[in-house]
């Protein structure tokens, strides 16, 4: 019994290693207005397979996210953001997802050339 604790014990920061995960941290902005839009942006964003932290500040539009490279990538996170009805530098939100906003949460649509 002792051997097999200690060949646990032994074991346990190769398999702590064996687990490393690719984390980054990045921001970007995301059109709202409100706390709706907070509210349905990180509702969203924590939907998405490898996204540890997300937050969304009402004043500066920034978008903060945490999250797993090795599971998900940026532009991914982007797409699911404006599938949502908000646009991004990388994604813009379909016209009928935008329309289908309640009405303080439509935010002024800038022209994408």
């Amino acid at each position: 019994m002792k051997k097999i604790i200690i060949l646990l014990i032994a074991l346990c920061p190769i398999i702590g290693f064996a687990q490393k995960k690719n984390i980054q941290k990045t921001s970007f902005e995301v059109e709202g207005v409100c706390g709706m839009c907070k509210s349905r942006i990180e509702k969203k964003a924590f939907t998405i397979k490898g996204v540890k932290s997300a937050t969304w500040d009402i004043p500066t539009h920034q978008f903060s996210v945490i999250y797993d490279t090795s599971k998900v990538d940026l532009l991914h996170i982007h797409e699911e953001i404006a599938a949502a009805g908000h646009d991004t530098p990388l994604a813009t939100a379909p016209d009928d997802v935008y329309a289908n906003l309640p009405m303080c949460c439509l935010y002024e649509r800038k022209v994408k050339e």
